[in-house]
């Protein structure tokens, strides 16, 4: 790609990708939400439960500006074209090329969390714990061996989708305790 590129870029496919962008973001921090409603409410004293929400929580901060980076290209290409040269959108399209990839690393350190809290603190299924480890040591070694920052974002969204599944339908004991407390908690009322 050179700048001269910028011209043939589609707008509406970045904004069809800064979209989905938002959503994903969106459905990240509903998934923090739920995670610290259920699992830090019943485990208060985890150190795990908390990486796994601060890890999130950064993730998706980082994705905002990966995906904005995208929605501003987009405009810029569209309805605002002219308000930048070649060269300055193409600023936007190298922010663009990896911002959303690089933006996965601090999921990492949530991958992290859960499995501290299946070995040492017994909270989650150590096989949740151990594909958790799997993919935070594995996605940092690949890291280290390619010098690829981008691949926290093919990882770890697959990593946050089977653990989220997990956790709905699984029996992990933070999850398993959460349900019991509101189910005594809507029989008192």
């Amino acid at each position: 790609m050179t700048p001269a590129d910028m011209a043939g870029l589609d707008p509406f496919l970045g904004r069809v990708g800064y979209f989905a962008g938002l959503a994903a973001i969106i459905a990240l921090l509903i998934f923090v939400a739920s995670w610290r409603r259920h699992i830090d409410a019943m485990v208060p004293r985890s150190t795990g439960a908390r990486l796994v929400s601060g890890g999130l929580i950064a993730a998706a901060g980082a994705l905002t500006l990966g995906y904005g980076w995208r929605g501003a290209l987009a405009n810029y290409l569209g309805p605002e074209s002219g308000m930048y040269g070649e060269d300055g959108l193409f600023v936007y399209y190298m922010l663009t090329d990896f911002g959303a990839y690089i933006s996965w690393t601090a999921a990492i350190a949530a991958a992290l969390g859960v499995a501290w809290m299946a070995f040492f603190e017994r909270k989650v299924s150590r096989v949740l714990g151990g594909f958790s480890a799997l993919f935070g040591v594995g996605t940092l070694g690949a890291i280290l061996v390619t010098g690829v920052p981008g691949l926290p974002g093919v990882c770890m969204p697959f990593w946050l989708t089977v653990t989220g599944v997990w956790l709905a339908v699984g029996r992990s004991r933070a999850v398993t305790a959460s349900s019991r407390s509101s189910a005594a908690a809507a029989m008192a009322q």
